[in-house]
């Protein structure tokens, strides 16, 4: 009897890399943007979308848990059940968590909401199993 296994890892891109940037938006207003994170690996994974912690340097950032939490009063009732967001200040993630089969991919939408007038500015961080 023959037995064999391959060892292997998650593979994954994200496009477009770091940094999104929304340029000016007029106050009041939306807009959004969209990032792939594409599987390019042989073995499914899941993967959750943190924010990290402020103080922490960028190369360095310690894992923040930050839970997925929904905008109960602004999006329809069976999205909040299909869903998580992630929000930081101006800007909501969503998906912020979910799985993707080997070769597949996940649109992740940034929406970024002017309200004030400022420069607003967030980190965040992939958490894919088995990378």
């Amino acid at each position: 009897v023959r037995v064999s296994a391959e060892a292997v890892y998650s593979k994954y891109s994200i496009q477009p890399a770091s940094p999104i940037n929304f340029g000016a938006i007029v106050k009041g207003t939306r807009k959004t943007q969209t990032v792939i994170l594409e599987n390019k690996g042989m073995l499914s994974f899941k993967f959750r979308i943190l924010q990290a912690p402020k103080d922490a340097p960028a190369l360095q950032r310690e894992r923040y848990e930050k839970p997925c939490t929904t905008r109960e009063r602004h999006q329809p009732l069976l999205e909040l059940f299909l869903q998580g967001h992630l929000s930081l200040g101006t800007f909501t993630v969503s998906p912020c968590s979910g799985s993707i089969a080997p070769w597949g991919q996940q649109k992740i939408t940034v929406e970024c909401f002017a309200g004030q007038e400022r420069t607003c500015q967030e980190h965040v961080y992939f958490d894919i199993t088995n990378r």
